[in-house]
């Protein structure tokens, strides 16, 4: 069930009038409500898989109650190793298995060796990325001694399967999360306003901007021998700008439907493209998995070793970029993607002329063309790695544009819909301190132009909506 679909739209009312309607004292059975709801949104998708995610939840629970309740530290780390296994192992079942198997028989095959392995294709569950790490962290939690053991299994099984970030986030730690099922939700009408009001900015920016920005960008990417330097750069640029628009449109929406039933979600992006610097930039993109491998991946390997020299933190930085890129996807396209930004943020570190200044320090000191140019040119190279099909495919691409083959124009490509793209940009810098543009709307315009707003809004979403074109991020 798709966030930008009709069913949606009549699912959320259904379960928004029932939640609402048993009321605030009835917490156990909103909760419950909550948890139906959430396994038939995601059951629909494919009710195969509900298994793993019911599976992965009730392991992780045990895992934290046995980790609570024993004395011996053997015994703590054996239950968080087995927490950790079953993760990362069904992880890699689903998502890596077939990469490490296609390249390994392909390896041999160049060789000259006979093989005889079946390829095991399967079916990536959804949002199982997501949920493995929001589960996994709250393990490690419990062992760190960062949080208690919850007791109770039915807020447990919400905390992992809450359908507003259900299938691709934001990667919520139960710390935050979690005691916002034990405590009271009283209805609060300006709340779902907002919410309502976040719900119809994401659409606008997934279905009005994102979806036909694809439009374009598909074009270039899947047909690069057609096109010319100047057109390749700019398709790089606009797929920057539609990841971004499609995976923070669905975060808004996320957000929005979550404040519908009085939860607080982490926002994830704050304006990542007026970043100066990649370092910056990483400090606004996707924010809750960044933090995420930034405390269970980078911080853990530094502080492993006893003298902390730069060398460390670039092979920590490295080590964790290229985690990140795997996380996506697997494909050495992503792996790619991974080590680029990585060298790109170890070289931003490295200390020049008074051996104070770095890049990420000097960068956010120059004229603002100056960063625009070198962010540009950075995310865009970036972008081709996490767009192509293939490393040779990314290559082909980069070679074009940088060898100014066929300087064509760009005319074609995306015309005045471009528009769209610019007026989202400009509503976004002017309320650069919101989490989104529409946010307390009531007390900076008046009613009847507030409802003209929303009318023109809601006209383009249902004029430009695409049956079933999924979010880009639940492919991961």
């Amino acid at each position: 069930m798709l966030f930008n679909s009709f069913d949606f739209g009549v699912f959320l009312v259904v379960v928004y009038a029932l939640y609402w309607f048993l009321g605030s004292k009835r917490r156990t059975l909103q909760n419950l409500l909550l948890l139906v709801a959430s396994y038939l949104f995601y059951g629909l998708w494919d009710w195969r898989f509900l298994g793993l995610l019911v599976a992965s939840s009730l392991i992780d629970y045990l895992a934290g109650q046995a980790i609570g309740n024993s004395k011996s530290k053997n015994t703590k780390k054996l239950w968080l190793y087995g927490s950790i296994l079953w993760n990362l192992g069904v992880l890699f079942t689903f998502k890596y298995f077939n990469f490490f198997v296609t390249e390994f028989t392909t390896l041999f095959s160049s060789e000259g060796v006979a093989t005889s392995f079946t390829i095991w294709n399967v079916l990536i569950p959804l949002g199982l990325s997501f949920y493995t790490f929001q589960t996994l962290s709250y393990t490690i939690d419990v062992y760190k001694g960062r949080i208690e053991p919850t007791r109770n299994l039915l807020e447990f099984l919400c905390f992992v399967s809450f359908f507003p970030q259900l299938v691709a986030g934001p990667i919520e730690r139960a710390k935050f999360l979690l005691p916002q099922f034990e405590n009271k939700r009283i209805f609060n009408l300006q709340q779902s306003k907002e919410g309502l009001r976040q719900i119809l900015w994401g659409l606008f920016k997934k279905i009005v901007v994102a979806d036909k920005l694809g439009i374009a960008v598909t074009l270039a990417f899947e047909n690069p021998e057609n096109y010319g330097a100047f057109t390749l750069a700019f398709a790089a640029v606009l797929f920057s700008f539609q990841v971004y628009c499609d995976f923070s449109g669905y975060t808004d929406i996320a957000v929005g439907t979550a404040k519908l039933f009085g939860f607080k979600l982490h926002n994830n992006f704050k304006i990542p493209y007026l970043a100066k610097s990649i370092t910056r930039f990483w400090q606004r993109w996707h924010i809750t998995l960044t933090n995420w491998f930034t405390d269970y991946v980078y911080i853990p390997f530094v502080k492993s070793f006893k003298k902390l020299t730069r060398s460390t933190r670039v092979i920590g930085l490295l080590l964790t970029m290229l985690l990140v890129g795997f996380w996506h996807g697997a494909n050495w396209t992503f792996l790619a993607f991974g080590l680029f930004n990585g060298i790109v943020l170890a070289v931003e570190r490295i200390p020049f002329f008074s051996r104070k200044k770095t890049l990420a320090t000097w960068l956010p000191t120059t004229p603002r063309l100056v960063t625009l140019f070198y962010f540009f040119s950075i995310t865009s190279i970036s972008s081709i790695f996490f767009r192509a099909e293939s490393i040779a495919e990314a290559w082909f691409i980069i070679k074009r544009i940088f060898t100014l083959t066929e300087f064509t124009s760009i005319s074609s490509l995306i015309a005045w819909k471009l528009l769209y793209l610019v007026a989202l940009i400009l509503a976004e810098i002017v309320t650069v301190h919101k989490a989104y543009p529409l946010e307390e709307l009531q007390l900076k315009i008046p009613k009847p132009a507030r409802w003209v707003l929303y009318y023109v809004l809601i006209i383009l979403i249902i004029r430009y909506a695409e049956p079933k074109e999924a979010f880009i991020y639940f492919q991961f």
